[in-house]
């Protein structure tokens, strides 16, 4: 378990603003306390040399066939795309450079939590009022999974997934108006189709087993939906506003315009049948007993969905899927206007091929097309646009990317796996994603916001410090598995079925991490553009497997899934509600920044919102300083610190010195450090190597120039290797938080679970003037897979010690690794006297 940063409030430990302070660390303000048993004034070792994984997980071998620096441009850190991005070539420049630019858009998203939860995708850049904690959106999270799945670092969404699944994105709600009335977990606050994506995401990068054991939340999260299916009619119904969409075409017709009145919609009855069937194939894939016969009852649900949905949503006259109000409507009448969701089905292969009809609608004049389409309902309708410009948000018209997303990914679905038909073609899908990647754009510049209007170049639900980079949508799944028609295949296969124009002579996919493999497909229809063979050429890890002259598609035997198992790595400094510990301070802060910020979890680069710390406007001559307590002794080996540059104001440092608090309160260089790169970079994410660990309770940062302008830092990092063979944790009352009584020894237990059999060394960290001994000897014990080593500490805190007042101890324990490397695995728990 991790320090609940909610409960740690520091009296007194507010962020400094604009004042200028002491150019040092004002007196009394750092825990200055070091690791029991160290030296006296020196630096406290934490063992040998630290484990020093890789910071990007290896490409391994592939192709080099595209300029990938100039594809990237000015993109800061550009190592992170080089190691986690499917390269693209294209020789339409508006899709292209949007795709890039959309990768920018997930980097900005990845939010650091902690130790508990680790990565999460956020919506908005900035906290918004409703979110999950630490800031989770739950309405866009299945498109954050399909865009993301593409990426080569798998833990970003194995943490992700496992916040809406097992952490507190499943955790209890209100149940408000404000937070929707129907549900009390944050995990079914919008409507939500989890396992089909989390089955998309298996299907790519071939780590089955992890998909499998999600499978008891899967279906806990499957029957959480229970309460709002209709045994009568024999679909689920949803208020509009939950599917996040206020102000609807059939919410205008209701008695709540911006709710939207309960009813029967394609949305959620989709979503579920779906995740049904998602849920049917991880159950025959584990194939225990008892497994097949569930499979069977997910996919008779399944069915009793669409038989239903037919029944009810399908008007055959119309020839579209429409919404049926739920409350006064005995007749169950559908609404007479067709909106965007009526596409849905297809997204999940739940419609059946004789309603393809429902596709003219998307090139219609009347119906959905725009040239910054689709609109979210046709243009027929008397609500198209109604108030649409009054301001934000009306789902009535506007050009919303969640739902061209979903239209577009139903789109491919019926171009490659549906039979033939006439009414749309694959003309159409480059069509309307060239009108998507069209509104990604501002004052000439990729952007993308809430809302664009259907008809003009701008975006019309965009506030500033609140929209930008809004990611609630995908585009790049729709280049690679779409336009470039990479298909996931559950097996040992890949299918290639490009809807890219054949008027196209070339278009290039590079280095797609593909089930543990690299997978480049080039198309060169007579040879010369790539100089690698004429049509399209598949390679895997860097060695072709297979020509042919045209674009048909093509189905490829890629042979098994590689496992590429990363590292267990926490960042220390992270502190996402900017609460309590750990603590930044600086010098001088311009008014529009933060200390906090630096240590947010998030590296943004960009100048709204504000997520960084800058010295802009200091009157310091002679520099200013930015701190980090941590409020115990902590472990630090691997600091990482990203550099803000505006290219105005406040630029990349000449240089910058790193501080620790010795145990006298004297502040003395890091010492060992190894950079990279070795002096300041501008783009760069600076990792600072120590030769040996040390633990310390502050570090200071000082960044100068040598004109004496403004420097900014918008991320810095303290990350450690934890030992995935061990489990630790301190035992504590159900709130988490270790009891304490003033002036009185009150044991605490700590245990160390291993999973495989190790060495191991535990330590009990403790804040100024506190004292821990341990009841009997602690040295290094092997402890055997399976088993548990308790450590009963006698802590004792200060007689002064104020009640209600949490503080953070530290659980540390060494071990070492097969390869003899050094592991530091920790835990944060708050400790407090009531």
């Amino acid at each position: 378990m991790d320090l609940d940063r909610r409960r740690l409030l520091h009296s007194g430990a507010a962020v400094l603003g604009s004042v200028a302070v002491s150019a040092s660390w004002p007196a009394g303000a750092a825990a200055r306390v070091s690791a029991p048993r160290s030296p006296s004034g020196g630096a406290p070792a934490a063992g040998n040399r630290p484990v020093a994984t890789a910071m990007y997980p290896p490409v391994g071998a592939g192709t080099a066939f595209l300029d990938h620096p100039s594809l990237l441009g000015d993109l800061p850190e550009a190592e992170w795309y080089e190691a986690n991005i499917p390269f693209v070539d294209l020789p339409d420049d508006a899709i292209r450079d949007t795709y890039y630019y959309r990768w920018r858009v997930i980097k900005h998203a990845l939010k650091y939590t902690g130790p508990r939860e680790g990565w999460i995708l956020s919506e908005f850049l900035g906290p918004v009022g409703y979110s999950a904690p630490h800031g989770g959106i739950v309405a866009a999270a299945a498109h954050h999974v399909r865009e993301a799945r593409w990426l080569r670092d798998h833990r970003y969404l194995d943490d992700y997934i496992g916040y809406w699944l097992r952490g507190s994105g499943s955790g209890p709600k209100p149940a408000t108006d404000f937070l929707n009335k129907n549900t009390t977990d944050w995990a079914h606050q919008y409507s939500f189709w989890i396992a089909d994506a989390v089955v998309a995401r298996a299907s790519t990068d071939g780590r089955w087993q992890h998909a499998l054991s999600l499978l008891p939340e899967l279906e806990r999260q499957w029957q959480g939906w229970a309460p709002q299916f209709d045994d009568e009619v024999g679909l689920y119904w949803q208020t509009p506003v939950w599917d996040a969409m206020e102000y609807t075409a059939s919410s205008y017709q209701s008695d709540d315009p911006y709710h939207g009145g309960d009813g029967f919609r394609p949305t959620l009855n989709a979503y579920q049948y779906g995740d049904a069937r998602a849920i049917a194939t991880l159950l025959r894939r584990r194939g225990r007993g008892g497994d097949a016969a569930k499979a069977g009852r997910y996919d008779g649900r399944a069915r009793a969905l669409r038989v239903s949905q037919e029944r009810l949503l399908w008007d055959e006259e119309d020839q579209f899927y429409k919404h049926v109000m739920r409350d006064d409507n005995p007749g169950r009448r559908r609404i007479a206007d067709r909106e965007q969701i009526g596409f849905l089905p297809w997204y999940f292969h739940m419609a059946p091929a004789r309603h393809a009809a429902a596709w003219a609608q998307l090139r219609d004049p009347q119906g959905f097309s725009a040239p910054f389409g689709p609109t979210t309902v046709e243009r027929r309708s008397p609500w198209f646009m109604h108030q649409a410009l009054d301001g934000c948000c009306r789902w009535n018209g506007p050009s919303w990317p969640f739902s061209t997303s979903q239209t577009l990914t139903a789109l491919a679905n019926l171009l490659i796996d549906y039979p033939a038909q006439s009414h749309v073609d694959r003309s159409d899908y480059y069509a309307v994603l060239r009108a998507y990647a069209l509104t990604h754009r501002k004052d000439g510049r990729p952007y993308v916001a809430e809302a664009h209007h259907p008809d003009e170049d701008r975006w019309i639900y965009d506030s500033r410090g609140h929209s930008e980079d809004y990611n609630h949508s995908t585009f790049n799944d729709l280049v690679l598995s779409g336009l470039l028609g990479i298909r996931s295949q559950p097996g040992t296969t890949v299918a290639i079925a490009p809807l890219a124009p054949r008027a196209w002579d070339h278009f290039a996919v590079e280095n797609l991490a593909y089930h543990g493999h690299n997978l480049s497909v080039l198309w060169d229809r007579d040879g010369r553009h790539y100089g690698h063979g004429a049509g399209l050429t598949v390679w895997l890890d860097g060695g072709r497997i297979h020509q042919q002259a045209g674009l048909e598609p093509v189905t490829l035997d890629i042979g098994g899934t590689v496992e590429h198992n990363l590292p267990d790595e926490v960042d220390d400094l992270a502190n996402v509600a900017q609460e309590g510990y750990p603590l930044a301070r600086a010098s001088y802060t311009f008014p529009l920044d933060s200390p906090a910020k630096a240590i947010d979890g998030q590296d943004l680069h960009r100048d709204t919102p504000s997520s960084r710390w800058t010295n802009y406007g200091s009157p310091n001559a002679s520099g200013d300083w930015l701190v980090v307590d941590f409020g115990v002794p902590t472990p630090v080996s691997d600091l990482r610190i990203s550099f803000y540059d505006d290219g105005g104001g406040v630029r990349t440092p000449d240089s910058f010195e790193l501080h620790y608090l010795r145990q006298d309160g004297t502040w003395h260089p890091l010492p060992g450090q190894r950079r990279f790169p070795p002096s300041p970079r501008r783009g760069a994410l600076h990792r600072i190597l120590l030769d040996r660990a040390l633990t310390t309770t502050a570090m200071r940062l000082t960044a100068v120039r040598a004109s004496g302008g403004a420097v900014g830092v918008s991320a810095w990092q303290s990350w450690r290797t934890e030992d995935p063979g061990l489990d630790v944790a301190v035992e504590t009352p159900p709130d988490g938080v270790v009891p304490l009584r003033p002036g009185v020894a009150v044991e605490v237990t700590t245990t160390v679970t291993a999973l495989t059999t190790r060495v191991v060394s535990p330590e009990l960290l403790l804040p100024e003037g506190w004292t821990a001994v341990p009841r009997h000897p602690v040295r290094p014990t092997t402890v055997t897979a399976g088993k548990t080593l308790r450590t009963r500490w006698l802590v004792t805190a200060p007689a002064d010690l104020p009640r209600h007042l949490p503080q953070p101890v530290r659980l540390v324990v060494r071990s070492r690794g097969r390869r003899g490397e050094g592991f530091v695995t920790g835990v944060v728990h708050a400790a407090q006297a009531d």
